[in-house]
């Protein structure tokens, strides 16, 4: 498959997980339209030990981002890290941390220098990278720290699902619920919208997004008997929002927000928390849903599931999520509109 970008790059994520088997497995389908030329940043030794537990014929080859995809369809192109990577299926080591962000480092630099279209993240664990002074709660966080240093500004990246059915943004994402009420606020809504409009626009050719937001109580509060917030937080920001011409409606109780008939109303639903988001998503595409990171100045994509240290080495993880995961990236970069700033 020949494109009119540069190849995709792949940071490996945690070598002791699935990452090193899905890109080995998506490698494989490569004559599948929906596989773009990708290049790994990885250890060689490592991805050649990796194929040859699994039993896969997977030729490797040591390549630039520039000519990943001449390699592409004999070989699978490896970028190489300075830093080593100790093969270990299903026991993540601390001792992995600087290659891992190493990975993620170049991902990124490569994404503003243009030697590639996009960056594609196979999954990390925090804990081995906490172990290692890893500052950052978090892969988004992190890269939201790097686009900082690059551009200048403040970045506020926004977390998005997308699956063949549905697109869900969680405006709180990984606190506990208790607080998601002291943390959910009219500006917060409105910003995290205005994010999510604009990068639906100039990302993925939506003209005019329509914009679902949510409630956070059952039945929306109705009317303030089980809530206020509903009311006193989230309407004004959906009056705000369409006050500024972003086609925002709600706020909708999110009990009848996800059937087929409703899901033809808008383009992307906007919940209050984590699991009214990522439930319905994963519920509807679990092997293909897609972890999208909007607000930030470049493209970046991640397969919507984490290490699965349990099934690591083991050949048996799917890569249909890592796959579409390449395909929304490609899809966004042939826009020709997500621009670096």
């Amino acid at each position: 498959m020949h494109t009119n970008c540069p190849s995709l790059a792949v940071s490996i994520g945690d070598p002791s997980g699935i990452g090193p088997e899905i890109a080995l497995a998506a490698w494989l389908q490569r004559n599948n339209e929906a596989v773009t030329p990708f290049y790994l940043l990885a250890d060689l030794d490592l991805m050649a030990t990796r194929a040859r537990l699994l039993g896969w014929n997977v030729p490797l080859i040591e390549t630039t981002p520039a000519q990943a995809e001449e390699h592409f369809s004999h070989y699978l192109p490896i970028v190489c890290l300075k830093n080593s990577l100790k093969d270990t299926p299903g026991h993540p080591d601390s001792a992995n941390a600087p290659g891992i962000i190493e990975a993620i480092n170049k991902a990124v630099a490569d994404c503003f220098s243009g030697a590639a279209a996009a960056m594609v993240t196979c999954p990390i664990a925090k804990k081995p990278l906490y172990d290692a002074g890893f500052a950052f709660p978090g892969h988004t966080e992190y890269l939201a720290h790097l686009a900082e240093q690059k551009a200048g500004k403040p970045i506020t990246p926004v977390m998005m699902l997308a699956g063949p059915q549905l697109r869900t943004v969680p405006v709180t994402i990984h606190i506990p619920l208790a607080n998601v009420i002291t943390t959910l606020t009219t500006d917060l809504i409105v910003k995290t919208a205005r994010i999510t409009a604009q990068d639906l626009k100039s990302r993925f050719g939506l003209a005019n997004p329509r914009l679902a937001i949510s409630g956070l109580n059952p039945h929306a509060g109705e009317d303030g008997a089980m809530g206020s917030e509903d009311q006193q937080v989230i309407a004004p920001a959906v009056a705000i929002l369409k006050a500024e011409g972003i086609e925002a409606f709600g706020p909708l109780p999110a009990d009848t927000m996800f059937h087929a008939s409703a899901r033809a109303n808008y383009d992307v639903a906007l919940c209050m928390y984590h699991d009214q988001a990522l439930i319905p998503a994963k519920a509807l595409a679990f092997d293909e849903a897609v972890n999208v990171t909007l607000g930030l100045p470049f493209i970046r994509t991640s397969p919507d599931h984490g290490t699965a240290f349990d099934i690591a080495g083991k050949g048996v993880a799917r890569p249909d999520s890592f796959i579409a995961a390449l395909k929304i990236a490609h899809r966004q970069a042939e826009t020709g509109k997500a621009k670096i700033s």
